[in-house]
């Protein structure tokens, strides 16, 4: 009996945890929230993340009201390593934007932006929980590691073309875009917090400064909800809004999602909601593996399970 028990100990003392780097099982997508995850789709993973939505604006101030649809598309590669992704960030809207004597119809690329994002920390990796065999209570307590976040930065460019009726100048720019993104992992792994600090349009004369934060439960193998908080502001444009949503996992490769988004002023007051997919293509991928354990080497593992033993 001692003798099994000791093989157990042993057994799982040296079992090795395996960081399989940014790549997962399962489609981890960004919809439909708006919040850039801290981690990247995997070397060589393809995914394309798009919608439809419907939004309805009015102004009580300048007296317009807008209606209208849009279509947004964010495309993400994982190129060169683990840790790097390059993203193309698209929104086309479409609305009728009606004042006091005038109708007109208005439609362009409200955002482009090319950028690329690179994980600076994991707190997962080289990090192992270690399992009390004995003690319940101290598998169960709280870990204090989760509040340790993921670490990224993304850096890119916001390309403007000339006469677009959603920007503040007619002239075409080129401005650049940074960012800093945090994600952290609660409990048991369903509830995840992320963050993302923005710099927007710096370069230009209405430069926009903002955050997004977005907390996400996943209630089942297939269903996810979420809340997030957005906030941004500039001499051109300021706002807060909250929104809210759910996602379906269609397949390990295939998400559907529907979200609702408002704000809390007349200056205008914004109420729009969509429809969304995302689509992961990853057949090159290719697993990384690494072996990460608290560096003892097979004897210790060993002489530590025998002190498990006489304990």
């Amino acid at each position: 009996m001692f003798k099994f028990k000791n093989t157990v100990v042993v057994a799982l003392l040296m079992i090795p945890m395996l960081n399989y780097a940014q790549h997962t099982d399962e489609i981890n997508s960004n919809r439909p929230g708006e919040t850039m995850s801290a981690f990247s789709v995997g070397k060589s993973v393809f995914q394309v993340e798009t919608g439809i939505y419907g939004i309805t604006e009015k102004h009580n101030l300048l007296n317009y009201d807008a209606n209208g649809f849009g279509v947004d598309a964010t495309l993400r590669w994982g190129l060169f390593m683990e840790r790097l992704e390059f993203v193309a960030d698209l929104q086309y809207q479409n609305e009728k934007y009606t004042e006091l004597f005038n109708v007109t119809n208005r439609s362009a690329l409200k955002q482009t932006v090319l950028g690329a994002k690179y994980l600076i920390y994991d707190p997962f990796k080289n990090y192992e929980k270690k399992v009390n065999l004995y003690s319940w209570k101290a598998n169960h307590s709280f870990n204090w590691h989760q509040l340790i976040p993921a670490v990224s930065v993304f850096a890119g460019a916001n390309l403007t073309f000339s006469d677009n009726p959603y920007s503040f100048s007619p002239d075409g720019t080129i401005s650049p875009k940074i960012m800093l993104i945090t994600q952290n992992h609660f409990g048991d792994g369903t509830w995840v917090f992320v963050t993302n600090i923005i710099a927007d349009y710096i370069s230009t004369d209405y430069p926009s400064y903002g955050y997004v934060l977005t907390l996400t439960k996943g209630f089942n193998d297939k269903w996810s909800g979420f809340i997030e908080n957005q906030g941004y502001k500039s001499d051109f444009y300021s706002d807060a809004i909250v929104r809210t949503g759910a996602a379906y996992l269609i397949n390990k490769d295939t998400q559907i999602d529907a979200s609702i988004s408002t704000n809390f002023k007349d200056t205008p007051s914004i109420l729009y909601g969509g429809v969304g997919i995302s689509w992961r293509y990853d057949a090159n991928y290719k697993e990384v593996r690494m072996d990460v354990d608290s560096g003892d080497s097979n004897k210790k593992a060993l002489r530590r399970a025998k002190k498990t033993k006489r304990g």
